[in-house]
């Protein structure tokens, strides 16, 4: 095993006892229904049983990106207002020392989680708190579509920052089956557990397209193949149709999914054989959903009742976002005549790099405090492995004082020493690149999409 990677396995019976005694240990700290606890921290079963436990009591999780450097988090707590931070193992550990309650059969609420938008503040998706029937329907959407039963056993790769990560392995968990958690995603560690080294062997897994690729290069020539699975899903980036293949050729017919979704709600599934038959469709809309396309492109998709969300403490952002009881997060696409949806592109600006979000609005406000920077511009390069890159076009300022504006790769140095000391390590620029001006429109407006052009002519 890789050093510091952990495989952790985790029956239904032993998360149910866990998610008791977590739920007793919040409800003795005084927490109550609708209060919110913060979790930053890398994934673990521990984790994951107090993620569920709060949650099946009504408490709301907010789960946090545990890359994250410390005034990064510490302005989400702020914003998020929880009446407990677990940011540390040993205060994880005391979670599970409370005498165990009694838990609803489902899952109450969704957890809250944090996606970024055009203006770089990072803003909370919060479902509020369900009733029984309702959170009932809710979990049936999900492990109703992937069939999640008893005799499953999942493979967690993902952070349990993703969204996706809880509601795959609490499905599991929840209808009797098994997870297998990595405490982060190593392509060699994750093909090992699927050839059964640590335990039982999984039949389910979900991994961003990033970390599909680095799977299927870990199995040599000729590349390994995965039969025991009879489910493996990928989202959260588009997918090269290279590796889609790649892929398709390394599972069982039916086994290879997609489906097309964000923090805020999820929109379609794509079955293998649909995508071979139209490839680079991201599918049609899950039940329940109905799927249209605006004048301008823009994607809309009506969801249930459950589904509906707000932006936590943003009621513009919110108005925005829903129009006739149809919500959109910005991203443009086209439906074809059977109601297959494509994708043109995603949010404005927005990069997504190994199925994480990163919008350069964030990076560019930590950027333009550099000594010896005029002016600063985020983009997303395609990249094989990461999906996309983050890059940055610096234009140094005038005056030669400053001791990183002396040459080109000075300033570039100075660039990625402030981003190291300010960003975590996903939304650092990959890339940088010194130019004397960025394109702009006449009214001054910065034209981020000409960037790759004006590179390309330097």
């Amino acid at each position: 095993m890789s050093p510091g990677v952990t495989v952790e396995v985790l029956t239904a019976a032993n998360a149910e006892d866990a998610q008791r005694r977590a739920a007793g240990a919040l409800i003795a700290a005084g927490l109550q229904a609708g209060d919110r606890v913060a979790f930053c921290l890398p994934s673990s079963a521990a984790l994951l049983c107090a993620v569920l436990g709060a949650l099946r009591i009504g408490v709301v999780p907010v789960l946090l990106n545990a890359t994250l450097l410390e005034g990064e988090r510490d302005l989400l707590v702020a914003d998020a207002d929880p009446s407990m931070v677990v940011a540390d193992t040993a205060r994880l550990a005391e979670l599970d020392t409370e005498s165990p309650v009694p838990l609803a059969p489902y899952p109450l609420a969704r957890p809250m989680h944090y996606t970024s938008g055009t203006t770089g503040r990072a803003k909370g998706v919060w479902s509020g708190l369900w009733d029984t029937a309702t959170a009932e329907a809710a979990f049936a959407d999900e492990a109703d579509l992937w069939s999640f039963g008893p005799d499953d056993v999942h493979l967690v790769c993902s952070p349990m920052y993703h969204s996706v990560s809880i509601r795959f392995a609490g499905g599991t968990l929840l209808r009797g089956g098994t997870c297998l958690v990595l405490g982060r995603f190593d392509a060699d560690v994750a093909r090992q557990a699927l050839e059964g080294r640590f335990g039982p062997v999984p039949t389910t897994t979900f991994v961003a397209p990033s970390s599909l690729r680095r799977l299927l290069d870990t199995g040599g020539d000729p590349p390994a193949r995965f039969d025991s699975l009879r489910l493996l899903v990928h989202a959260g980036s588009p997918c090269p149709p290279s590796l889609k293949r790649d892929a398709l050729a390394a599972v069982g017919p039916g086994v290879l999914w997609e489906f097309y979704g964000s923090t805020e709600g999820q929109f379609t599934v794509c079955p293998p054989d649909e995508w071979s038959a139209r490839p680079g469709t991201v599918g049609r809309a899950r039940p329940g959903r109905t799927l249209s396309v605006d004048g301008d492109g823009t994607i809309w998709c009506r969801p249930p009742g459950f589904a509906r969300f707000i932006y936590w403490r943003d009621e513009a952002k919110t108005a925005s976002a829903w129009r006739d009881g149809a919500f959109t997060v910005g991203d443009l696409g086209r439906l074809d005549s059977d109601g297959y949806l494509f994708l043109d592109g995603r949010r404005d600006d927005l990069i997504i790099t190994g199925g994480v979000n990163v919008y350069p609005a964030e990076v560019e406000a930590a950027l333009i405090e550099l000594e010896g920077v005029a002016e600063v511009a985020v983009f997303g390069l395609p990249d094989e492995r990461w999906g996309q890159r983050v890059c940055a076009a610096l234009v140094p300022a005038a005056s030669a004082a400053s001791a990183a504006s002396g040459s080109p790769r000075r300033l570039v140095e100075a660039a990625r020493a402030h981003a190291e000391a300010r960003l975590a390590g996903y939304k650092r620029p990959k890339q940088y690149e010194v130019v004397d001006a960025l394109p702009r429109t006449a009214t001054g407006k910065l034209q981020r999409s000409l960037i790759p052009e004006l590179l390309d002519r330097g």
